[in-house]
């Protein structure tokens, strides 16, 4: 990745601006621009109790010299995008101090102003702000994945240190997207695809409503331009109509609302034009079969008399089974609350009734800007801190993800979120994405519920841990403090903290295993070597090989990432030749002491079977003789002395590693073995009875016959050789067996 110094990144920013405006032409701009900025200053006084009037001067002077010679690709000056961003952070009813942020967040990036020069005329709060908006204009990065996740990873931790970063975004990125016909087509259609992506449900997760439809209608106008001006054509060829269709159906619920004494605003409206593209592209419809187009809000002003307009609304026309939501006992996860029913209406049309409080109908529109707080030493949780506490999680998602790509995936996943609400055994409210799993849940509760679940109940009987949770789920959580997560976790839960806190528990788990390796392999060759060794000296060839400690260097030796050779190479270079030829006489002969078996892996000296593994070709048992290699990234893998990859592997002797067997009467090994017979009847049940009389667990088995043969593949439980060498000797006893053979002798896998 390079990296540009900030003195040539500012010179290459202003090699880059349109040519300076003449001084007739500033004239004239700065009387619009100023014009623009007047209605700022009084509109912000309308909802600002305190509005800081003088800052937001300050605040358009500085950014007006900053960018005085710079216009837009449409031609205008630069400072009316700013003048433009600060009137929709109006819209959203934004403080004195992010309205001044939204003037000045681009005087770093296109005006080439240092944040040092904001901190000292605006104040650190300002400052953290416009260095929060700010683009990583100076980075250059090896593909346009990589420069996306970055600029989302920035956005991420700007976010969680002040939310009003993301408002700002939002602001910005909306008036770029109503002037993207002035840029090139590719670039145009870059910016409309991850405005429509990852910026419109950002909006959608933050439940600014106003802004995510207008992205998304943007995007729409640039990506799909043939179909937007359908769309929008038949909605205005349809105005008239549908406007007398609503007074048609408002005019009965007013009369009954005013009846009963309730005073009601309602409107309605055709749903936006993206929303209209995506039910024509799912349902697979033309325009004239979309129905449901239209929606009807109902706003009072108590939440008793949403319920009782509802009962209105359901007296008067049909309600439609199945299309029923309360948000207002249960909201949505964005703070969304309105109840939503759809209904038969006249001429048999169906529409949607949305019936909310103005309170409501407030944060619907504005989302998280509605509950923004200008006061410190708040004592409850509000919906900002439940904000905060996504945005952490989001911040340690991606310490645990690195690769864009996959990054992008997650955040985009987290934010187009669908949810179910289920119940803890006390009858506590959790919200969870859909597809949630009861694991979900035990993460949502707590980490260490996670990590330590063995099991789960739902509604009162257990169930697999992949279940797909439903609303209004009960859900308890049996856990152990010998519980530990399965690598099979990772593919089924749903939230994004599960899917972190379940790797970075297998990356630390997998470190500290690999450490305790590393360390044991050091160990062992240097005193097979007769190199004594301080750690200091080890300190210094862990910062040589570019460690920073001995753990490190530990960890990549046991993982296999660098051999001892080299260790020795660079501790001690006159010994290279001793270490040669001590590699070449295998100086791993007798590194491993002990191993422990289980069907599912192999434990050395108090080693977890994380690094340790079975060769899936051999199938290696107690009593076999064995042979360890270490795989690159992978730990030690355990082959028999037989297998043909074992004997491969054998030509590079640095990997190889003596291993020997030390287990129990109660493990349990897995081995494939392939059975040829001439086929009859009751072949199968003779098979079954002769491994039941030695107690053998058969774990799978698969038969079939052709031109009188029989081929039957069988994975069987044993405990070690003896065992299975009777398993082998009584299939031999059977009437028509040609031969058995063991799993080397069938799969020739190779285990690098």
């Amino acid at each position: 990745m390079e990296v540009l110094t900030k003195k040539d990144a500012s010179k290459l920013s202003r090699s880059l601006k349109p040519k300076r405006t003449s001084s007739a032409s500033q004239d004239k701009n700065r009387g619009k621009s100023d014009e623009l900025f007047n209605r700022i200053e009084k509109d912000a006084a309308k909802y600002i109790k305190k509005p800081n009037l003088k800052i937001l001067k300050d605040a358009y002077a500085f950014a007006y010299e900053a960018h005085k010679n710079q216009l837009r690709k449409s031609g205008a000056p630069y400072i009316e995008h700013l003048l433009k961003t600060a009137r929709i952070l109006i819209e959203l009813r934004l403080d004195s101090m992010t309205i001044s942020a939204g003037i000045l967040h681009d005087v770093v990036e296109d005006a080439g102003v240092n944040i040092e020069e904001v901190k000292e005329s605006f104040g650190e709060e300002i400052a953290q702000l416009v260095d929060g908006v700010t683009k990583i204009s100076e980075l250059k990065f090896r593909s346009q994945a990589e420069e996306q996740a970055e600029n989302f990873r920035k956005m991420v931790i700007s976010m969680a240190k002040d939310l009003r970063v993301i408002l700002i975004k939002f602001a910005d990125r909306l008036h770029n997207m109503r002037t993207l016909e002035y840029l090139p087509q590719s670039k145009a259609k870059r910016i409309a695809l991850e405005t429509r992506e990852v910026y419109a449900p950002l909006a959608h997760r933050f439940g600014i409503a106003r802004i995510k439809w207008e992205m998304e209608d943007h995007s729409l106008r640039i990506l799909e331009p043939e179909i937007y001006d359908e769309i929008e054509r038949k909605i205005a060829e349809s105005k008239e109509e549908r406007e007398k269709y609503i007074r048609k159906i408002s005019i009965p619920i007013r009369r009954e609302l005013l009846a009963h004494g309730i005073k009601a605003e309602i409107s309605g409206r055709a749903k936006s034009m993206y929303s209209i593209y995506r039910k024509m592209t799912k349902r697979n419809t033309p325009f004239e079969e979309i129905y449901d187009l239209l929606a009807v809000r109902i706003i009072v002003d108590k939440v008793d008399e949403c319920y009782f307009a509802l009962g209105i609304v359901h007296s008067l026309f049909t309600p439609v089974h199945d299309r029923f939501k309360d948000y207002l006992a249960t909201p949505k996860l964005n703070m969304y609350q309105s109840l939503h029913t759809t209904v038969v209406g006249p001429e048999g049309k169906m529409v949607e009734i949305q019936v909310r409080t103005h309170e409501m109908h407030r944060v619907a529109e504005i989302g998280i800007a509605a509950h923004w707080k200008y006061k410190e030493g708040r004592e409850t949780e509000d919906e900002l801190d439940r904000y905060s506490a996504w945005l952490r999680e989001m911040v340690d998602l991606q310490k645990d993800t690195r690769d864009p790509e996959e990054y992008m995936d997650i955040l985009k996943t987290d934010l187009f979120i669908s949810e179910v609400f289920v119940f803890s055994p006390k009858g506590d409210l959790f919200k969870l994405p859909i597809g949630s799993t009861p694991l979900d849940f035990a993460f949502a509760i707590h980490s260490d519920v996670g990590i330590h679940c063995i099991g789960a109940k739902v509604n009162g009987k257990i169930v697999p841990l992949d279940t797909r949770l439903r609303s209004g789920d009960s859900i308890e959580i049996i856990t152990s403090n010998r519980g530990k997560p399965h690598q099979d976790w990772i593919t089924f839960v749903k939230t994004s903290k599960a899917k972190s806190r379940i790797k970075r528990w297998f990356k630390e788990a997998q470190f500290e295993e690999a450490v305790k390796l590393g360390e044991e392999i050091l160990t062992k060759g240097l005193k097979r070597l007769r190199i004594s060794m301080t750690k200091e000296k080890l300190k210094d060839c862990a910062k040589s090989l570019g460690k920073s400690n001995i753990e490190q260097l530990y960890s990549m030796l046991g993982q296999g990432d660098i051999s001892l050779q080299k260790i020795v190479r660079t501790l001690d270079p006159e010994r290279e030749e001793k270490c040669v030829e001590a590699e070449s006489e295998n100086v791993f002969q007798r590194f491993v002491s002990r191993a422990r078996g289980s069907a599912r892996g192999i434990r050395v000296q108090g080693m977890d079977n994380l690094l340790i593994r079975f060769a899936q070709c051999c199938h290696p048992v107690p009593g076999d003789p064995i042979l360890g290699f270490i795989s690159k990234g992978r730990g030690i893998v355990v082959h028999r002395r037989g297998c043909i990859n074992a004997l491969k592997l054998m030509e590079n002797p640095e990997r190889s590693i003596e291993v020997s067997w030390d287990v129990d009467g109660d493990s349990d090994f897995i081995v494939q073995l392939r059975v040829i017979a001439t086929g009859r009847k009751n072949f199968l049940k003779d098979v079954t009875d002769h491994l039941s009389i030695l107690n053998t667990n058969i774990v799978n088995l698969d038969m079939s016959t052709e031109n009188a043969i029989v081929n039957a593949r069988m994975i069987v439980e044993v405990n070690d050789l003896a065992q299975l060498t009777k398993i082998i000797r009584r299939l031999y006893r059977i009437k028509g067996v040609i031969s058995v053979e063991r799993g080397s002798e069938i799969d020739k896998v190779q285990e690098q």
